[in-house]
């Protein structure tokens, strides 16, 4: 046996919690595909045990958020209001400006630890305080140990604002598995998945957490999300859309790098030119959906950051925005992402300039792919 048998994993769930309720059963589709592409992808022991883990864990999870949800079903009355969500190519400024949009007090953005573990549901005395913080604190620094690298491409904490990763990926629908080892087949299937389920599964998450720790306002991000924006407005019809932008021949070669930055920790080998050749046809694909849906919708739903203005002047482009989105920027909240932004100045933890070529990949290729974008945006070329 391989270790990720779908039944084997139910059932280990079910046996730690006590519970059997998982919800909605469409998440077990993505489940099936997920461990039958897993046994392909070259893990190292290491690699088998973390997935085993970090499956187990989002079963476990589902298990524990229905029972929640069964015991309090005035849960089920919750709203989530006007979230502004953050996407766009990865490598463009998201995880920044994330950040920048938490440091504003009247905004609640979804925390690396309560993302983990959403059970038991966070309270506000106690958010800063949490002992779950410490211990997503312990495994990021054990993933930084076994990845050194890492930290010049992606620096977080327990209490950062995170991605969809872990709402999505108790859904089994998300494509950060992708991130983690080469996993084909799976990446197709998402690709051509319906992701509402996923996002019905992530509202709901949503609401279990701001129960007892109530927002003003959710601050969302996701690169990913490009390829769904559709599922996403389906879901959270009132969000307000915020779009980043850099040169694709700059995101490419840093995205390939730090995708194999986190296999080499998990897997036996890294193909670096199978891996370019793979994020080269995800990005292009999932940028041809977004530039579909906002042909769509229209301009007026989304509100534009171009990188270089935000690295340039991040508290102008933050002012920009809030005026874009009818938000008020308080002066509050511009000093604490002044004070953010002097914590954290670009490139702190040294340089990161990874080149096309070391992934196979060429700069005209990638020129044409995404030519359509870099013309109607009109993209700093930087390379």
């Amino acid at each position: 046996m391989s270790g990720f048998e779908p039944e084997r994993l139910l059932r280990a769930a079910r046996s730690e919690t006590r519970l059997d309720d998982f919800g909605d059963p469409s998440f077990r589709e993505g489940l099936e595909v997920l461990c039958e592409a897993l046994p392909r992808a070259r893990l190292s022991p290491l690699g088998r045990e973390a997935w085993r883990a970090q499956i187990h864990g989002y079963l476990c999870q589902r298990l524990r958020i229905e029972d929640w949800y069964r015991r309090h079903p005035e849960l089920e009355a919750l709203a989530i209001e006007a979230p502004v969500w953050v996407t766009g190519l990865p490598r463009t400024g998201t995880t920044a400006l994330s950040n920048l949009l938490a440091a504003d007090p009247a905004a609640r953005s979804l925390r690396s630890w309560e993302s983990a573990q959403p059970t038991p549901p966070p309270e506000a005395a106690t958010q800063h305080s949490d002992p779950r913080i410490a211990v997503a604190d312990a495994g990021l620094a054990a993933i930084k140990a076994l990845a050194p690298e890492l930290a010049k491409m992606h620096d977080d904490t327990g209490v950062s604002p995170t991605e969809n990763q872990d709402l999505l990926g108790m859904h089994f629908r998300t494509q950060h598995f992708e991130g983690q080892a080469e996993l084909p087949s799976y990446t197709a299937w998402w690709l051509a998945c319906d992701m509402r389920p996923a996002y019905r599964h992530h509202r709901r998450v949503l609401k279990l957490l701001q129960w007892r720790c109530p927002p003003a306002r959710w601050n969302l991000k996701n690169p990913p999300d490009l390829a769904n924006l559709p599922a996403v407005r389906a879901v959270y019809p009132d969000l307000k859309w915020i779009w980043t932008h850099r040169d694709p021949a700059k995101v490419l070669p840093s995205v390939c790098s730090l995708i194999a930055t986190v296999r080499s920790a998990f897997c036996e080998e890294v193909d670096r030119v199978a891996l370019g050749r793979a994020q080269l046809a995800l990005w292009s694909e999932s940028m041809r959906r977004a530039l579909a849906h906002r042909d769509e919708v229209g301009d007026a739903a989304f509100a534009d950051v171009h990188m270089h203005e935000l690295v340039a002047a991040p508290l102008a482009a933050l002012a920009a925005l809030y005026e874009r989105l009818a938000l008020p920027f308080t002066a509050e909240a511009e000093a604490r992402m002044r004070a953010w932004s002097a914590r954290n100045p670009q490139g702190r933890h040294g340089a990161h300039a990874p080149v096309p070529e070391e992934f196979g990949l060429d700069l005209a290729a990638i020129r044409a792919a995404f030519r359509d974008y870099t013309d109607r945006f009109e993209i700093r070329l930087e390379a």
